[in-house]
């Protein structure tokens, strides 16, 4: 029944949003409607307000919108919709300081002798002002004020010139900053963990095991990573945009004709060309330089982007004067002493111990007060011409509010979806569907594509990704990332501007356009445009790497990056290690002259683990043999496996699914036990019957040879875990024997400046009294703790301090422990100083070695080399669906 209320859910959301009604108000009336008709309908009927839900019931579910809504949005640690109002002020505040509009005259006059020149400029003005802007109703606007009359004076195709606008004007929904990202960012960091727990379902069905290792999990994503991700896609989109004009061009010339500039490109064009270009390129590279730098968080980086726009409108709104530039040049000068302080001087207040360190200090509060003087005299500017801070202000208010009421909207409609079993129909559907991940992909793909010929970039991203993002992410034949995912999804929202009948770019363009241009004419024009967008599409899908690269990257290459350690690493670490060991020899050879060091000067103990590592050297690059050997057998068996491997989890699910409704359904029977529910009962009893008949049927349709063909491919893929875990042992003890041996011997000087104080020790538990001999004792304990390899005299000094210890010290005891410490010292003293000087160099040198090879994993994080290979190779998708 519950089934009847989701089609009602739909229908009236669909009814709203088709007849215009505010989209803040028709997600949230309609899923409040359809719960209400529910409870209503169940009270009616069947004596119960929950009878019609899929669980729980409509207190439930009503609050439920509100209660996710607060529990994702109000905690501190989920601030990524800060950056929405601050990016949303800078795009107003950039249009509104006609930015824009120099652009684009400034570029159609350096491109214009280019065949296609024009809308090669509008490509161009279009991806700076979404790197700045990303608002593409003011962006189309104020191409089509400006480029498109140029365009149609000098003969262009109307269908060209329209449909070149219209696509420039929808890349800011792609290229960061953006606010979709945004908004899918938030999405897809809840999604994450809804697939990470289905996976985890998964993984314990399909195996028993109670863990799923870590390696197998679903990574989170964040605004910077999409941001990062979507870069290159963005770029690849701007690149084709242009080929096609250009080639357009060429084909057909007289549609898009060159235009020569009538002035002269000297210094005085070249000079107008910088102060044009200069100041958006150097915000785009504050706002994106920090994010990727690591230097700024999203929202750190939507402030820096609302105080360069407020800059940059506060010269170009006045009429040009002698002191037009004072408050851009103060700021600028304000950032290089605020950087040359952050270079050169310790900045922390707390930490400032020194007078240069107070003198750093001074110089960052100039800098500061310089930057902020320049953002007051900038602000009041804006201010007080035309009122434009008051407007732009109110824009953002406008906007901002509307985007957080369609995600409380949304976050109830996506309620009110669960509530009727939507997510699970959905889910069910898609797991239904053969051909696995890339049918269900495709499918929502194009739903999605579909659906934005009728909504909305944010209607789509909030109700649409929470339902089917957790599905895709959870497949593991894929395993994809969600940073991917988000970008894919981006790039196909994009398409939702320019599709007739809704394409909101169209409207835009519509309402400036001259009436000479029909709009019959427009819509032809995006259509090579959406043709190109799904190619981008198409190109991101087959290389992932696109996607995947730059945020790996960035990661890799940060203070926090992942350590050699990270289980998600281990392949690609042990792929680098090969490669090393392949293209060069040092490593057999450095173990070999290791192996030729005279031991003999050193205790046993540390002899014998000097002798096991170099061993476990060896032995670990055989075994490396072993795993890749091992890898390929997995990979050989696995075209054969996984066809069966596929049937077979689909009939296992259908047996659990129809085992889950026999014990449902046994449960009611167990309920009736009143004679007037006897007919009702013989029903239950006799569809349960049913139920167990089709689950023995099922279990027939199991593959005589699955137990064997699984019992093989196990042997194969224990065979490989059990390889890889003997080479990371045996790689790791190579490193750590040898690198503690030499921590030892780089003790010797700390070692030996606690000669005296030892010696003196003895007079002190002499003569001073029981407690001044403890602290005494105990601190001196401390620091032969801190000493590599003084186990032993810390051990006889610990027993004398508990001998001094207590109500009734003993201090001859304590005497006779600390004789075995200063025996313990001088045996000790005996072999560090010939044994640091016989190995100390050789074991430095096979250390150095094997730092980058073998002893990888034990380091503390990557160099740069090893970073940007673990960038490139964790950039693929891996599928993993044969651990399931």
């Amino acid at each position: 029944m519950e089934l009847y209320f989701l089609a009602l859910l739909i229908l009236i959301m669909a009814t709203a949003l088709g007849s215009g009604y505010p989209v803040a108000f028709a997600l949230p009336g309609a899923a409040i409607l359809s719960i209400g008709a529910a409870a209503g309908a169940g009270y009616l009927f069947a004596g119960s307000t929950d009878a019609f839900f899929h669980s729980g019931g409509p207190q439930q579910w009503l609050s439920a919108g509100v209660t996710n809504l607060r529990g994702v949005y109000w905690e501190v640690e989920r601030d990524t919709l800060i950056a929405i109002p601050l990016f949303i002020f800078m795009g107003i505040m950039l249009q509104r300081s006609k930015i824009a509009e120099d652009l684009l005259v400034t570029m159609a006059q350096l491109f214009g002798p280019v065949p296609g020149g024009l809308g090669i400029s509008v490509v161009f003005v279009g991806a700076l002002l979404a790197a700045t802007t990303g608002i593409v109703g003011a962006t189309v606007v104020a191409m089509g004020l400006i480029s498109l009359p140029a365009m149609l004076r000098n003969k262009y195709s109307p269908s060209l010139a329209t449909g070149t606008i219209a696509a420039s004007g929808t890349l800011g929904q792609i290229i960061p900053p953006s606010i979709v990202l945004i908004i899918l960012a938030d999405q897809l960091a809840s999604a994450t963990d809804q697939a990470s727990t289905m996976r985890k379902a998964l993984h314990k069905e399909a195996t028993g095991e109670l863990s799923m290792p870590s390696a197998f999990d679903v990574a989170s994503t964040s605004a910077g990573e999409m941001f990062l991700g979507a870069f290159i896609p963005g770029m690849v989109l701007v690149g084709l945009y242009m080929a096609y004009i250009l080639i357009y061009a060429f084909i057909r010339p007289k549609a898009a004709p060159a235009i020569h500039y009538g002035g002269k490109f000297d210094m005085l064009f070249w000079r107008k060309v910088a102060l044009t270009l200069v100041p958006p390129l150097a915000l785009i590279f504050l706002v994106l330089g920090s994010i990727i730098s690591g230097i700024a968080t999203v929202n750190q980086a939507g402030a820096i982007g609302a105080a360069g726009a407020l800059i940059m409108a506060g010269y170009r709104l006045p009429k040009p004067g002698k002191t037009t530039y004072f408050p851009a040049i103060l700021a600028i000068l304000s950032l290089g002493l605020l950087t040359f302080a952050l270079s050169n001087y310790e900045m922390n207040l707390k930490a400032a111990d020194t007078a240069r360190d107070i003198v750093g200090i001074r110089v960052g509060l100039v800098g500061s007060a310089m930057l902020l003087a320049s953002l007051v005299w900038s602000g009041w500017r804006v201010f007080r011409i035309e009122e434009t801070l008051n407007g732009v202000m109110l824009e953002t208010a406008k906007t901002t509010s509307l985007v957080f009421i369609i995600l409380l909207g949304a976050a109830m409609l996506t309620a009110a979806f669960r509530a009727f079993g939507g997510e699970d129909l959905v889910r069910d559907f898609l797991n239904s569907l053969p051909g696995g991940f890339w049918t269900q992909f495709v499918i929502v793909m194009g739903v999605i594509f579909i659906l934005g010929f009728f909504l909305d970039f944010i209607e789509i991203a909030v109700v649409v990704v929470p339902i089917v993002a957790p599905i895709l992410l959870a497949d593991p034949s894929a395993n994809i990332t969600a940073v991917w995912l988000g970008v894919m999804i981006g790039l196909n929202i994009q398409t939702s501007f320019l599709t007739p009948p809704f394409g909101f770019a169209l409207f835009y363009l519509r309402g400036v356009a001259p009436a000479v241009v029909k709009t019959l004419q427009m819509y032809k024009g995006v259509v090579p445009f959406i043709l190109l967008q799904l190619l981008a599409l198409g190109i991101v899908g087959a290389y992932p790497p696109l996607v995947n690269y730059l945020p790996n990257r960035v990661s890799f290459l940060s203070e926090t990056s992942p350590p050699p350690r990270n289980p998600k690493l281990q392949q690609c670490v042990e792929e680098y290690v090969a490669g090393e060991l392949a293209s060069n020899n040092t490593v057999l050879d450095a173990i070999t002259t290791a192996r030729a060091l005279d031991l003999s000067l050193l205790p046993d103990d540390l002899a014998d683990g000097l002798r096991d590592g170099f061993t476990a050297a060896t032995t670990a690059v055989s075994e490396l043999d072993a795993v890749f050997a091992a890898e390929t057998a997995v990979a050989g068996a696995a075209d054969d496996y996984r066809p069966q491997l596929r049937i077979v989890r689909r009939i296992e699910k259908n047996i659990r699914q129809t085992e889950e409704q026999a014990k449902e359904l046994s449960v009611l029977i167990g309920r009736m036990r009143d004679a007037s529910q006897a007919e009702a009962r013989a029903e239950m009893e006799s569809e349960l019957a049913g139920l167990e008949a089709e689950i023995e049927r099922l279990r027939g349709t199991i593959p005589q040879s699955w137990e064997g063909v699984y019992a093989n491919f196990s042997e194969l893929t224990s065979a490989e875990n059990k390889a890889r875990s003997t080479y990371r042992r045996n790689a790791d003890t190579s490193f750590v024997g040898p690198a503690e041996v030499l921590a030892v011997l780089g003790s010797n000087d700390a070692f030996a400046t606690l000669e005296t104080p030892l010696r003196e020790m003895r007079t002190k538990i002499e003569i001073l009294p029981e407690g001044e001999a403890l602290a005494l004792v105990e601190a001196l304990e401390k620091q032969f703790r801190n000493v590599e390899g003084a186990g032993d005299v810390k051990k006889w000094l610990g027993k004398a301090r508990r001998a001094l210890k207590g109500n009734s010290p003993d201090r001859e005891k304590a005497l006779d422990e600390y004789e075995k410490a200063v025996a313990a010292y001088e045996e000790q003293a005996a072999w560090r100083g010939p044994a640091a000087a016989e190995l100390s160099s050789g074991l430095n040198a096979y250390l150095d070695t094997l730092r980058g090879t073998l002893g990888l994993r034990m380091q503390q994080r990557f160099n740069r080399d090893q970073a940007l290979y673990m960038a490139r190779c964790n950039a693929d998708h891996r599928d993993i669906s044969l651990h399931f």
